[in-house]
């Protein structure tokens, strides 16, 4: 978000970011969240990228998709724009599981007509020299390319 922050003060400093969200967490503590956090800090846009950690406890992805459907129509209602950030799962819980979890976000960008970042690790996932030793976390090497990402679907979404 640092990256972000810096590229937004550079480029169009009249926004800023404000990173609400809490490492580790599932789409259901960030549902939880949301209606506090959005009547706090009254964003014009949302950049919502919550998913993965319910991925990789397997949690039902039903559940995943309710709740990201649920912050994009709070997001809505308080008159934020969305960029919804997907991501995908390796196929510890098969390819059921795996393919309807990427499904999910192209799914709800669609329903919801929000800016869509498809796999925020396109390109590179399969760069473990971009990873932290966990394999799962990116290192500062792949902040610049996950900013980049996020950074094509945000733009066309800020004013000039």
């Amino acid at each position: 978000m640092a990256l972000l922050a810096e590229r937004l003060k550079r480029e169009h400093p009249d926004y800023s970011v404000v990173n609400a969200s809490i490492s580790g967490d599932t789409s259901a503590g960030g549902a939880a969240r949301m209606a506090k956090t959005l009547a706090q800090h009254k964003p014009a846009i949302v950049i919502l990228e919550l998913g993965a950690n319910d991925g990789l406890r397997g949690l039902p992805v039903a559940q995943m998709r309710q709740n990201l459907a649920s912050m994009i129509e709070q997001a809505h209602r308080a008159g934020a724009r969305v960029v919804l950030v997907g991501m995908k799962m390796p196929p510890n819980y098969g390819p059921e599981y795996a393919d309807a979890f990427e499904a999910t976000y192209g799914e709800l960008a669609k329903r919801y007509k929000t800016a869509l970042v498809p796999f925020l690790l396109e390109d590179f996932a399969e760069k473990q020299e971009l990873f932290q030793p966990d394999r799962i976390h990116p290192n500062e090497a792949a902040q610049p390319l996950m900013m980049e990402r996020v950074w094509k679907a945000l733009q066309p979404l800020l004013k000039n």
